[in-house]
This record gives C-alpha cells, structure tokens and sequence, in this order.
C-alpha cells in the first residue's frame, strides 16, 4: 500500500509558537497548553503536552537463566502484578546509572553485562518521558533490598517460558513492563523461547 500524504521520512517537526504551563507538580507531573504551527501551515491553539521524567526499566536474568520480576500492587492499574525493577530517573542521572540504582535498591541484585534494549517514548503524542529497558545478566544477590518504596514488594524468579505464559495470562499488567520483557525475550539471550 502506497503512504498517504508526504514521506513520513522526511516529515518536518512541529513549530512551537507559545506554552503556557497549567499545572506544575515537580518532580513528578507537568501538564502544558501548546500553541503550535504544523508543516503545512495549519496553527493548533491548544496542543497539550505532559512532562513526566524518564525512567528506566531493568530485566535482570540470572545465570541459570530465569528472570528476576518483582510482584507488587501498583496504583496505576489498582492491581498486583509482575513487573521488573526499576524506577525515575534523578535530575542529570544517565539512564544505566539509575538502572544500576534501581536493580540494587529494590532487589539487592547488582549484574553484569548490561544491553540496552532501546529508549522510547511513553506517549507519542503527549510526550510523558521517556523509556529506558535494559536487558542486567548473571544477576546476583549481594545486599538487602531497601527501596524506600510505600508498596510492598516479593522476588518472582521465573523461567522464560513461564514469563511468556505470564505476560499472555495479563499477570504484567503496565505497557511499559510488558514491553521492556517482550523486547528481552525476543533479544536473543533466551534460545528456544517462541517469540511473544
């Protein structure tokens, strides 16, 4: 099927002409009103935007093979599930270094190597952060975890396969911790594991 309208490759970014913020609750939320001139000409007086930090995500696999995978209530879905560790990213912090952070704040695991499995933006069009997955192996336990965190927070090892069957079962039930295991599994570090 031939692309509609202009090469998308070579589609120009969007002029900002004014913001005004609406709402400012650092560090966490940011909502803003934008005036906006797209490539064509065409003005949108009232594009919102929606500033949220990066974060990083960590899938630590350990050596035998299995997933380190933290079961926990989170407040955005009202739910317990699977997710892997990780969390925000400090002011000025580079995305390994809060991954590293994170993975020995909420497991006292610490790994090496460590494969980028990319960055992303959690919402095309507001915006929301960005997404950084990392792909920890032969995770390791070396210290207590002590994250701070108000939820509380059990270790889940699972095998590849029974991770698979989780994510398809909705046991992971955020975007951003489905896609971060989607991309380990399918990375290659797991022969034998059927694409999800």
């Amino acid at each position: 099927m031939p692309p509609v309208g202009n090469d998308p490759k070579r589609a120009a970014a969007w002029e900002t002409l004014a913001r005004r913020v609406i709402y400012d609750a650092p560090p966490f939320l940011r909502l803003s009103v934008e005036r906006v001139r797209l490539p064509d000409g065409r003005v949108v007086e009232d594009f919102h935007s929606l500033d949220k930090p990066d974060y990083a995500l960590v899938v630590p696999r350990l050596a035998d093979g299995r997933i380190l995978l933290l079961r926990q209530y989170k407040h955005g879905p009202r739910a317990v599930g699977l997710h892997p560790p990780g969390g925000h990213l400090t002011a000025g912090e580079p995305p390994l270094a809060a991954a590293r952070r994170e993975l020995l704040e909420e497991t006292g695991y610490t790994a090496d190597p460590w494969h980028s499995l990319g960055t992303f933006a959690v919402d095309a069009n507001q915006g929301c952060g960005r997404a950084h997955f990392f792909l920890a192996e032969n995770a390791r336990s070396v210290a207590t975890p002590c994250s701070g965190d108000p939820e509380e927070m059990q270790l889940a090892l699972l095998t590849a396969a029974e991770l698979r069957a989780a994510i398809l079962a909705g046991e992971v039930n955020a975007l951003g911790s489905i896609a971060a295991l989607t991309l380990a599994l399918n990375s290659g570090s797991f022969p034998g594991v059927q694409s999800t």
